[in-house]
């Protein structure tokens, strides 16, 4: 197998980590402080980052994009990992799903978004149907050529700060095997459309600066060209999401635990306790080691499950397993470099509780980790009947 990079990969490693550390690093303590992205900050990390050429780089150049495959994202993301994450999502990656606009779509919605003008969130969850999708309770009842949406969504990312949503709600409901079902159907929403109600929602010791939202739909119509894939197939188009942003998360991991694991080492190379550099004790070398190792491994199927895609060979349980070895990694590394600092560790003058809080997130959002594990174990059963 060859594990070497392009000359143009490279090229893209080298400019998405010089924006980090000239572009995004410098405001880590400002966010942290105030809990906000300044909107003017916002405006010109989106502007630098479109200059750079890193900005929407996950969709086709033939839409303006940067046409970058999923491996090479997952490098940029890994770059962009180190630092806060309320910094790093302005580096737009639109999601996929947007993929599957069609007609009058693209021009309202995809374009203007891939160009920075229009910004996207998605609302899946609800207060009480998160993993248990197909429990939603928000629903989108037919009116002619309208739809009439009904319900709430909750822990709906950068939603303060989006011009529209991706909506996932039930249009109907289908006898299967199991019972009755709901069916779901995806939408295009803006905000500005009338019965739609964005509040602010849940404070969150990970990524300050990064805000949840509560969206609320009362009796808000929109038109059937609203409908993004087709109605009723509302998980064909998350099918297209769900695998890239799981990726996208072990990557993000990979970059936030490789920057916890540099500080560490920097500190025990330089940090002297009875007579020597605390690196020399074999309780602190082997957690090095330890960390260095996981680390290497969590990218290795990181990387592959990127590759995979590209080929059009990824499954479900390739993008779970590097979810759940990357983010189980990552909460590792950071919790070891901070026994490595010791109490300076847990001070907010050092980002390692930084790294340690964002962590947490990350083995919740975009499915648990016990989901990702039924993923993986359903993979390895089916075959055999189970």
């Amino acid at each position: 197998m060859d594990f070497s990079l392009t000359d143009e990969q490279q090229l893209i490693i080298d400019t998405t980590s010089r924006f980090t550390e000239n572009e995004l690093m410098p405001y880590e303590e400002e966010v942290e402080r105030s809990g906000k992205v300044r909107s003017e900050l916002v405006d010109q990390i989106r502007e630098r980052s479109i200059d750079a050429g890193i900005y929407a780089a996950n969709m086709p150049t033939e839409l303006g994009g940067g046409g970058l495959d999923s491996l090479t994202m997952s490098l940029v993301d890994r770059e962009l990992g180190a630092t806060s994450y309320a910094l790093q999502y302005i580096v737009a990656r639109p999601s996929n799903i947007l993929r599957a606009c069609q007609g009058d779509q693209v021009d309202r919605w995809l374009l203007p978004t891939i160009r920075g003008e229009r910004v996207e969130c998605l609302a899946m969850s609800e207060p009480d149907a998160g993993s248990d999708v197909r429990g939603m309770k928000c629903s989108a009842t037919q009116d002619g050529d309208e739809f009439v949406i009904n319900g709430t969504k909750h822990f709906i990312s950068h939603a303060d700060l989006a011009d529209y949503v991706i909506l996932f709600a039930a249009t109907g409901e289908e006898e299967t095997a199991r019972g009755l079902r709901k069916r779901i159907t995806s939408f295009l929403v803006d905000f500005d459309t009338p019965g739609v109600t964005v509040s602010p929602g849940y404070n969150s010791v990970s990524n300050r600066g990064y805000h949840n939202s509560i969206v609320t739909f009362e009796d808000a119509r929109v038109s059937s060209g609203t409908v993004l894939g087709e109605l009723h197939r509302g998980f064909d188009v998350a099918n297209e999401w769900l695998g890239s942003t799981r990726i996208q998360v072990a990557a993000v991991c990979l970059g936030r635990a490789r920057r916890a694991i540099q500080l560490a080492t920097e500190w025990a190379s330089s940090r002297e306790q009875f007579g020597q550099k605390i690196g020399k004790f074999q309780g602190v070398s082997f957690k090095l080691a330890d960390m260095q190792t996981q680390y290497e491994a969590a990218e290795l199927l990181t990387l592959r499950a990127a590759w995979k895609d590209d080929q059009g060979t990824m499954t479900d349980a390739d993008a779970a397993m590097a979810k759940v070895v990357a983010t189980e990694m990552c909460t590792f590394v950071t919790d070891e470099a901070i026994q490595i600092f010791g109490g300076m560790g847990l001070m907010d003058e050092m980002p390692l509780e930084r790294l340690w809080r964002d962590t947490r997130v990350d083995r919740i959002w975009d499915g648990t980790t016990e989901i990702q594990r039924h993923i993986i174990s359903r993979s390895m059963l089916r075959p055999h009947g189970g």
